[in-house]
């Protein structure tokens, strides 16, 4: 196809190189070395305004999602935790691996068994195992992410040689921040609106929940665990649950009744949406165990554990990766003056 209606209708396309036209005759001739370390990939939101008004029903968003998936198994770091989340196959593998480390956690810290009398997690897994192991574990992930963003950042700079780079990287990052915070290129797609207000639900109710989990921390630390259910960083915590719950579920239910405007829907998109579903969910119901004493709370406690581990140790292999790539992709454009929101301003 070589109309390029999709580059015109996309409005987040900049008027250099636009996307995703290039990017379809790229695919269609197999060149994945141009679309792994393209920045142009990422910048896309998936709208699905190219695949609307598309004459011939070619579903670019769908295309560019999928070399997303590809690019996040190229960019692993180690590659074997890329793999086995790029397939239903090796799932058992991925939640063995979390299930693992808990239980050899847990025996070490001398507790892996039902402790006895009122529920208290802390006699289940130690705040001094938990809290140092979840830091040692949230530095580990972010690290290893970063490799695989610094090798990015130099495909990107590889493919636009003739691209000069300009002011720091943390400054371009910087100046991206507002548009990353608002989530304002959502507005700028007219196909689906209701997907800024999910993605800004999801996003801040993440957020929130680290703010609460770093406090809880500290509480620990202090001795001030476990916290009262009106305590202020308690109440935050199901205020967080609450944005992820709603904003999960319009995102599974547009995926589920609208796949005409969402697109097919892939294995990673399933594995994102489901696991973070199941995180949410648990997470009430475990503070809802404890505070009513219920006899199978620490079993329930064992597997939300496992959520919040798997979300942790895969977040750079999964589609939460998009974060940061997408942030990165941006900022890449901001370094060498190629700002996209300009169309729309024009």
């Amino acid at each position: 196809m070589q109309c390029g209606n999709c580059s015109v209708v996309c409005s987040l396309a900049p008027e250099n190189k636009p996307f995703p036209r290039k990017e379809m005759i790229w695919a269609g001739w197999g060149m994945k070395d141009k679309l792994i370390g393209n920045p142009d990939v990422w910048l896309c939101h998936q709208c699905g305004d190219c695949s609307t008004y598309c004459p011939r029903g070619v579903k670019p968003a769908d295309i560019l999602s999928a070399v997303r998936e590809v690019s996040y198994q190229h960019y692993a770091k180690p590659k074997f935790l890329g793999k086995i989340l790029s397939s239903p196959k090796w799932l058992p593998a991925a939640i063995l691996i979390p299930v693992i480390i808990i239980s050899a956690i847990l025996y070490l810290a001398g507790t892996l068994q039902i402790p006895e009398g009122p529920v208290n997690y802390s006699k289940f897994f130690p705040h001094a195992w938990l809290n140092s192991s979840f830091t040692i574990l949230w530095f580990l992930t972010i690290g290893l992410g970063v490799l695989g963003l610094r090798n990015f950042w130099n495909d990107m700079k590889k493919q636009n040689p003739e691209l000069k780079i300009t002011g720091s990287f943390f400054k371009n990052l910087f100046s991206n921040f507002k548009e990353i915070m608002q989530h304002s290129n959502f507005s700028k797609c007219s196909n689906q609106k209701s997907r800024k207000i999910a993605h800004v639900l999801v996003f801040y109710g993440f957020i929130l929940l680290l703010i609460v989990t770093a406090f809880a921390i500290y509480a620990a630390v202090t001795h001030q665990y476990p916290l009262g259910l009106f305590n202020p960083f308690k109440v935050l915590g199901n205020v967080a649950a609450v944005m992820l719950f709603i904003g999960l579920t319009v995102m599974i239910i547009k995926r589920v009744t609208d796949k005409e405007n969402y697109g097919n829907s892939s294995y990673a998109d399933w594995l994102f949406l489901i696991s973070m579903f199941l995180l949410t969910i648990s997470g009430v119901i475990v503070e809802t165990a404890r505070f009513l004493n219920w006899s199978i709370a620490y079993h329930l406690y064992f597997f939300h554990l496992i959520c919040v581990w798997f979300i942790i140790i895969y977040l750079p292999y999964t589609k939460f990766g998009h974060l940061l790539y997408r942030a990165v992709a941006m900022t890449f454009d901001k370094s060498v003056n190629r700002d996209y929101s300009k169309k729309n301003e024009d």
